[in-house]
């Protein structure tokens, strides 16, 4: 199953209507299954930093729903779980230095990073970025509803 680049325009579309109503502009990505951009929506008078925050939340919540073990972290921080290991430091990245950037490779994605399902199956995934986590969330929600 593939995502297409029509699909990517419909869920960035019912993002960006999330993001008017919230009143907050937002940068919206969206990545297929692989993790390769689709396509990337700047709205107007978006903050310009989160544009690679909005890829790699995307890209980031594609990698984690790939296994069974990746879904549960992935479950665990869009409740708003912290990430940490069990001696209570951060995980480390792939140097083996400790990784604090959420929504880093290796870590849960962050608020806003949502994969992309059909028929039960990972075809992408979608990263919002430029508001707060909770508005970050709520229009990568909208976007996923869209597909």
């Amino acid at each position: 199953m593939i995502l297409s680049l029509a699909d990517a325009r419909r869920v960035i579309a019912a993002g960006e209507r999330r993001a008017h109503q919230l009143g907050q502009p937002m940068n919206i990505a969206v990545v297929d299954r692989d993790g390769n951009l689709v396509s990337h929506v700047r709205m107007d008078g978006a903050w310009t930093g989160s544009v690679d925050v909005s890829i790699r939340k995307a890209v980031d919540a594609c990698w984690a729903r790939a296994g069974v073990a990746g879904g549960r972290v992935f479950d665990l921080a869009a409740a708003g779980a912290r990430w940490e290991s069990p001696n209570g430091g951060y995980p480390a990245d792939a140097r083996g230095e400790p990784d604090r950037e959420p929504g880093r490779a290796g870590g849960p994605p962050a608020a806003g990073g949502v994969p992309l399902l059909r028929d039960g199956a990972v075809v992408g995934a979608i990263g919002v970025s430029g508001g707060g986590p909770t508005q970050d969330q709520a229009v990568a929600q909208a976007a996923v509803a869209a597909l």
